[in-house]
């Protein structure tokens, strides 16, 4: 059936659809669930509760309810599984699951939705494959009748892949995991400042038994000295080598170090490296005052961050869009379709065989027992295999004793943002090690035409990757007012090349050096535009470095403005974001903090809509769920403003439902960056450098820098599946100058799911689901070659 004849709400008229969760639990668990229940009833299919894991699977009883919209709410913001997980001897066991096939086949229900860990989705296709097996038995037992039988024919499987360690093949990001390194980071910022007041080395212990993930993306978030993880055990001698880094580190003027260690950690022979190992060599040799501090199950507790909710950032839809997409795949399979698992690959939801996944997933741990630690991490994929090159390049390798005598220089430009400095500090440490000489450019622009440049080092840049705001100073002044000057500066501190990192007025700016090409030839230099602001307006880029980090704040204030109604309850609060004309930031919110609506530019709206949706309130106040949320983008009309929309709820409202309004400001320009816009921030930092350095070659002609060709002058974005270099002067045909945003933005097609799972009976476009793809072709079946040391997309694209 082609997916353009669907009516998606009749899709699963008569069907039944079963979610659990199972194995250990993990931040997000509940959004995936709420999707998974609220999606289905949409589609007009039944959707049931497996409470405990497979074991209430096999139990049945009560451990198998009908769920409804209502019973989903309030889940969003809630960590673990509310639904509970248990691990399940019985259903290892064929007569466990003979009873739980029993179970479904009573209730009708031939659709299952499991969300765990490789060993529950294991479980899972043994199931379905044993199905027909245990039909067949069950109706030779007189359990079940031949019509019963042939109602439930065969068993239809979807994965959605619930792991804080990250350790399953074929996604980039499991459910939990980005929740897990925010509890990470809050520990490690916290640790920070004690051991920065001592001078003491500090050595965390991160889950990851198999996987060293989420050490990793730790290590490059806080800058730590050294990793340790199961796939990449340190060389012999490693003692030593880590001894003299501390020292190091120390004779450059820092007063700590932080060493990030895998629970699975182990040396080249397989032996465990422990935290508390490395205590005993650090303060053996060193003398240094050293604790150490294993975080244990605090990972998987709390509140799941937007990106678990949502995943944003890099955001995107893991447990709201996954759930959509894991129904819809339900629904759309056929007895010859093998069990999938819903992934993500940038900002893509694909559907995956599970079992391809699986056998991946094995293969990693069968290249770590045959110590093929390089085929280890490219079995891992390329995001683990990239940010393990960055890693290494940041903290592994010393700068060179010759200098390449290239001057780059970094800027900062427009309103400051979370995630800048980690930029800056990666693109100063790569081009360090490049034998570059670094320059930095304090307040944007303005600074540049001033001549407010000065050398900056590699330590003039430690412990930024945790700072909010930008350490360089910065402006929103353009450079058309000070080309001249901006011209001059570059002759006199003979710059080579330019680093640009900022959000719309940093695009506008790159543009008007390039215009000024054709009068000032000091301005044919390589330029490279990092897209770095909350309000996600770049064009050339999916995501810019800043947004996460705001979306968290919005999404947190949500949650507590949201929980102050539980008491008082018929109340209605209308939140007005950032973001200019962008809708980003509203609706990313809205998903993440399951809004009633989110008012954007670029979805228009009229008094027909608002009048629609505070009909769509009163009739929700009828329900159990007496609370509401509607999300407002700041410039998305010019007369239906906060204050309008405010007072026409409160006066349409009147004895229904009261108001509140909330303007939250430049709070979301403000805090720590979060874990992924550090980590985004350090590899767009790199990236950038690592083309600069290439692009230098290209054009170094005659003894001189020449550089005026449209492909010296990019945007770095984040373009679905890869990391993209693309020319600013063919971005500008799609750009919307007026508004300052792009003309076409990915996120607008996920509006349909935030009014669905918010109950309005609106038509969803289900023409372009994800299809079965494979992984296997593209991860297995390498040879074990030296690792490379990292380097630049040699044309415009590299895969993440």
């Amino acid at each position: 059936m082609s997916h353009t004849s669907m009516d998606p709400t009749k899709m699963g008229i008569g069907r039944s659809i079963a979610v659990l969760t199972s194995g250990g639990d993990a931040q997000g668990m509940n959004a995936a669930v709420r999707a998974t229940v609220r999606v289905g009833i949409y589609t007009g299919a039944k959707v049931y509760f497996v409470h405990e894991g497979y074991q209430g699977l096999v139990d049945g009883g009560d451990n198998i309810k009908l769920a409804t919209w209502e019973s989903v709410s309030m889940m969003l913001q809630l960590g673990g599984t509310v639904i509970g997980s248990a691990r399940c001897m019985d259903f290892r066991a064929r007569e466990g699951r003979m009873k739980a096939a029993l179970n479904l086949v009573k209730l009708g229900i031939t659709n299952l939705c499991v969300i765990g860990g490789d060993g529950s989705l294991t479980g899972a296709n043994q199931f379905r494959k044993e199905w027909a097996t245990l039909l067949v038995d069950l109706v030779k037992s007189g359990k079940i009748t031949d019509d019963e039988a042939r109602k439930s024919s065969h068993l239809n499987i979807v994965g959605m892949v619930g792991s804080i360690d990250n350790d399953f093949c074929g996604t980039d990001m499991t459910i939990g995991t980005d929740s897990a390194l925010h509890r990470i980071i809050e520990v490690v910022d916290a640790i920070t400042t004690t051991a920065q007041s001592h001078q003491r080395t500090f050595i965390l212990e991160v889950m990851g038994r198999h996987c060293g993930y989420l050490a990793l993306v730790t290590a490059l978030a806080c800058g730590a000295d050294w990793v340790f993880i199961p796939e990449m055990p340190p060389d012999e001698g490693w003692e030593g080598h880590l001894c003299r880094r501390l020292a190091d580190q120390r004779a450059r003027g820092s007063r700590l170090n932080v060493i990030i260690v895998a629970e699975g950690a182990m040396d080249r022979g397989g032996n465990p490296i422990s935290s508390e190992d490395i205590k005993k060599l650090v303060e053996k040799n060193l003398g240094f005052d050293t604790r150490t501090t294993v975080l244990g199950h605090v990972q998987r507790g709390g509140t799941p961050s937007a990106f678990d909710r949502i995943l944003v950032g890099i955001s995107l839809c893991l447990c709201a869009r996954m759930g959509v997409e894991a129904v819809m795949a339900l629904l759309e399979a056929t007895p010859e379709t093998p069990a999938c698992v819903v992934s993500l690959s940038g900002n893509q939801a694909v559907r995956l065989p599970l079992m391809e996944c699986v056998q991946v997933t094995k293969d990693v741990t069968t290249a770590m027992a045959e110590k093929r630690w390089e085929d280890a991490i490219k079995l891992r994929g390329k995001s683990f295999e990239n940010n393990w090159n960055t890693y290494k390049m940041l903290a592994h390798i010393n700068p060179p004793d010759t200098k390449s005598n290239i001057n780059v220089a970094i800027v900062n430009i427009g309103a400051p943002c979370a995630g800048m400095n980690a930029a800056v500090r990666s693109a100063v440490r790569i081009g360090i090690i490049q034998g570059h000489n670094m320059l930095a450019v304090h307040d944007g622009f303005e600074g540049l035409a001033q001549g407010k440049i000065e050398p900056i080092t590699w330590t003039g840049v430690s412990g930024w990757t945790g700072k909010g705001g930008s350490e360089l100073g910065t402006k929103r002044v353009l450079p058309s007012e000070y080309i001249e000057e901006i011209s001059l500066t570059i002759a006199k501190f003979n710059i080579h090349s330019l680093v640009i990192i900022g959000g719309f007025e940093a695009y506008m700016g790159g543009l008007e050096l390039v215009q000024g090409r054709d009068k000032y030839e000091e301005l044919c230099i390589p330029m490279v535009v990092i897209p770095a602001t909350v309000s996600n307006n770049v064009p050339g880029s999916d995501f810019s470095i800043g947004a996460d980090t705001a979306l968290n704040t919005i999404t947190s204030t949500c949650d507590r403005i949201k929980q102050s109604a539980a008491g008082t309850k018929r109340r209605v609060f209308i939140i007005e974001t950032a973001g200019g004309y962008c809708g980003y930031l509203a609706t990313m919110a809205g998903l993440a903090a399951g809004a009633d609506a989110a008012y954007i530019y670029e979805d228009k709206f009229g008094i027909r809509d608002l009048e629609m949706n505070v009909e769509h309130l009163v009739q929700k106040m009828k329900t159990d769920v007496k609370r509401g949320l509607i999300l407002r983008n700041e410039n998305c009309n010019a007369n239906y403003t906060t204050d309008f929309i405010f007072a026409l709820y409160s006066e349409e409202g009147k004895g229904i439902f009261d108001c509140r309004k909330n303007v939250l400001g430049h709070m979301q320009q403000g805090g720590t960056p979060t874990p992924f816009d550090r980590n985004f921030g350090t590899k767009m930092g790199s990236k950038a450098v690592l083309w600069i350095t290439e692009k230098l070659k290209e054009v170094y002609r005659h003894g001189r820098i020449f550089a005026n060709t449209p492909d010296s002058a990019c945007v770095l974005g984040m373009k679905k599946r890869a990391l993209t270099f693309q020319p600013l002067a063919e971005l500008k045909e799609q750009t919307d100058f007026e508004h300052r945003i792009p003309k076409t933005s990915w996120w607008l097609k996920l509006r349909p799911i935030m009014k669905i799972l918010a109950k309005y009976n609106i038509s969803l476009d289900t023409s372009e689901h994800a299809h079965m793809e494979h992984v296997i072709k593209k991860r297995v079946s390498m040879p074990a070659p030296l690792m490379k040391k990292a380097s630049p997309a040699t044309k415009h694209e590299e895969e993440e």
